[in-house]
């Protein structure tokens, strides 16, 4: 990783909402998904990445726009890097908020992106605006109408879609492969104990999972516990305990893994979260 590149990142306290201007260059970081909406633009340079099978650029006027557990990674193609701002916005918060903008909302429907690069310079200034008032701690009166503009301005971006909705092309064996590990994300799981679940061989199980969902069992159980690990951090929990308590073997195997995924130590990430002192 260039030492040229840096991370900037704060957590808002009343919406749990955090805010990242960050710069990198050459790999950014291996593919990862998070439990958050993100909402961002790219200020300079070309952020490439992958999404869903496909890959995108992003450059300056570009807004980027994923759901929580979408798998993307991100690299820089040009020389000079690439630089963005991005709130991570909680699941929960969005959709209480965005139903207190639509009483009609249907109750059996969640937010969901309509793209995930777009242009739509309304969109970027509400974002950059939010992102100020809340990375600089601004009166509560000042951080909510932020959010307000942002909120109507993210409505143009987004549509309900329906909470039980599942993709019916996805074999079975990868769902049950997929629920099972949700579950028992804490476990010393085997592909041979997916494969007895399943009814098929090893061989078969990763091909049905990897076409799925972009990634092997083996490393889609290790996002849960990153996504999981996150939380945890930004509550104050130790990331000693917490390495213990999702299954790594020690803490430098969270903090791998950790690095490669968001681009900060898991003390870096709890001490932006929580302002306890860096290394706890």
């Amino acid at each position: 990783m260039s030492t040229r590149n840096w991370i900037d990142l704060k957590q808002d306290a009343d919406t749990g909402i955090e805010t990242i201007r960050a710069h990198f260059e050459g790999h950014a970081y291996d593919p990862h998904w998070h439990d958050s909406y993100l909402v961002g633009f790219t200020e300079q340079g070309v952020q490439r990445f992958h999404c869903g099978r496909q890959l995108y650029d992003s450059v300056p006027g570009k807004v980027i726009l994923l759901e929580p557990g979408e798998i993307h990674d991100g690299e820089a193609p040009t020389t000079d890097g690439f630089t963005y701002s991005m709130l991570y916005l909680d699941p929960r918060w969005l959709e209480q908020e965005l139903r207190s903008l639509f009483g009609d909302a249907p109750e059996d429907c969640v937010p969901a992106m309509s793209m995930t690069v777009a242009q739509s310079p309304k969109l970027i200034f509400a974002i950059a605006s939010t992102f100020q008032t809340l990375h600089q701690q601004e009166l509560r009166i000042v951080r909510q109408t932020a959010l307000d503009y942002l909120l109507t301005q993210l409505t143009s971006q987004m549509h309900w879609r329906r909470r039980t909705e599942t993709d019916p092309r996805m074999p079975q064996v990868a769902r049950q492969a997929r629920d099972y590990l949700h579950s028992h994300l804490q476990d010393d799981v085997s592909l041979t104990d997916l494969a007895s679940l399943t009814g098929v061989d090893r061989f078969r199980l990763n091909r049905a999972f990897k076409a799925a969902f972009g990634l092997a069992p083996h490393a889609y159980l290790v996002q849960l516990r990153l996504a999981q690990a996150r939380r945890k951090l930004a509550a104050g929990e130790s990331p000693a305990l917490v390495a213990a308590g999702l299954g790594f073997a020690d803490q430098s195997h969270l903090g791998r893994w950790f690095k490669r995924a968001y681009g900060l130590t898991p003390a870096a990430y709890q001490q932006r979260c929580t302002h306890l002192p860096d290394g706890r």
